[in-house]
């Protein structure tokens, strides 16, 4: 038997992938490459956003045709969309063989050898979310969320928030290290509130910390405004390992409709933390997540956001219009906004944003920097490219040979679009 798999959505997905594929290998399951020439596709889901359904709808389209031309192939729906829409999934795409939620995950190798799959009310991690051969893994710490920020499906989906214990952290942490990685990502949904038997985020980050030889960066996505503590803060600026970049979500400059977002934060409280942040951390970077058109919000509203994106001048933003998720509070507020209204305030963001961001990445072109390698250029196979702890692309020439995955010290002195130019030193 040969699958095949298919991911969609969060971070958090794909460490998930990557450790069902751990276990569908343990199994004597092969790999196949592309869709077609497999037994069995497997698609792990998102739910966040109704394009992403949209697209897997779609898929599921064209992998019933597959389905018709193949005798026993086999398809499986798994994550968040198969949570959210299982008995939908079953009704209108009954050429899927088996719709497994998010809990049991894992088990989709007992289905594929003919086991049951039991219904699990609790999310249970594996032992490994390493991709043999990557020096860059994600390692999931937490999963779910208790916010319940009034337009995002993520609690209905994932569940309450549970910590992963602090040894399965560190000795999966400890074998990457082994392993020769240079990069890992700690994820949650909410990820700074992790709290295992009293033990905190920045705690945690502490210890894995004193582990480390091999590991020159470590991540962590995504945090929430309300849980960053003084001593995260301090975490961050002491731990030369932790990277200084920070992903920090604002989804919106006005507290009014972050308040109707459930957001536990206001406008001056997000500058504040803005503020102490880069007090202790002279040389931190900002990524952000923005939302605009959220029911009622009016232009002035949408104006605080702009101004709080100046403000806090992020090189990287994901930013995106409201989309109404089924099961959401926000789903049932007065005041939706037409799309074109929706689009044109997110049309007017990116604009403001690619700007921003080039003006931002100029101020630090004459950098110093040390990045992983991550592979050759695609226009110059003799340059290669890596990325440093603020997660900017850098493109150089090697002194001597390199390979994918080492560390290298790199001086820089262009912009080109969004990549640096530089030198090895």
């Amino acid at each position: 038997m040969k699958y095949f798999i298919e991911s969609y959505g969060c971070q958090l997905n794909m460490a998930e992938s990557n450790a069902l594929e751990l276990l569908l290998k343990g199994a004597g399951i092969d790999k196949s490459e592309v869709a077609e020439d497999s037994d069995c596709v497997i698609i792990n889901t998102c739910s966040v956003r109704k394009t992403a359904e949209n697209r897997i709808w779609g898929r599921l389209s064209f992998f019933g045709k597959l389905k018709k031309q193949k005798k026993n192939y086999k398809i499986i729906v798994t994550g968040c969309m198969a949570e959210r829409l299982k008995d939908e999934l079953k009704k209108d795409c009954p050429f899927v063989d088996a719709v497994i939620g998010t809990n049991e995950k894992m088990e989709i190798v007992d289905f594929l050898l003919g086991e049951n799959i039991l219904n699990k009310e609790k999310y249970n991690f594996t032992a490994s979310y390493y991709k043999e051969g990557e020096f860059s893994s994600y390692v999931p710490i937490m999963n779910g969320c208790n916010n319940f920020c009034s337009y995002c499906i993520v609690p209905y989906v994932r569940g309450r928030e549970i910590s992963r214990s602090v040894d399965d952290i560190i000795k999966e942490v400890k074998a990457l290290d082994e392993k020769g990685v240079k990069e890992i990502t700690l994820l949650g949904q909410n990820v700074n509130s992790y709290n295992y038997e009293g033990l905190t985020f920045p705690e945690l980050l502490k210890l894995i910390c004193k582990e480390l030889n091999n590991i020159e960066f470590v991540r962590f996505e995504s945090p929430h405004p309300k849980d960053f503590s003084d001593e995260l803060i301090s975490v961050i600026k002491n731990e030369k390992r932790v990277c200084s970049h920070i992903h920090l979500p604002m989804q919106s400059g006005n507290s009014r409709i972050l308040k109707l977002m459930n957001r536990k934060n206001t406008r001056e409280s997000f500058i504040a933390l803005i503020d102490k942040m880069r007090k202790e951390i002279p040389d931190l970077t900002f990524a952000t997540d923005v939302m605009v058109g959220f029911p009622t919000e009016t232009e002035e509203e949408y104006l605080d956001t702009l101004s709080l994106m100046e403000y806090m001048h992020p090189i990287e933003a994901f930013m995106y219009y409201y989309n109404l998720r089924e099961g959401t509070v926000a789903a049932k507020m007065e005041g939706q906004l037409e799309d074109d209204v929706k689009i044109a305030r997110l049309e007017r963001l990116i604009d403001e944003q690619l700007k921003r961001c080039q003006k931002e990445k100029l101020t630090r072109k004459d950098m110093i920097t040390r990045g992983v390698v991550t592979g050759v250029t695609r226009d110059d196979k003799d340059k290669y490219l890596a990325r440093n702890d603020h997660n900017e692309m850098i493109s150089f020439m090697p002194k001597n040979k390199v390979e994918i995955g080492s560390m290298v010290n790199l001086k820089c002195y262009d912009l080109k679009g969004n990549t640096y130019l530089a030198d090895e030193i």
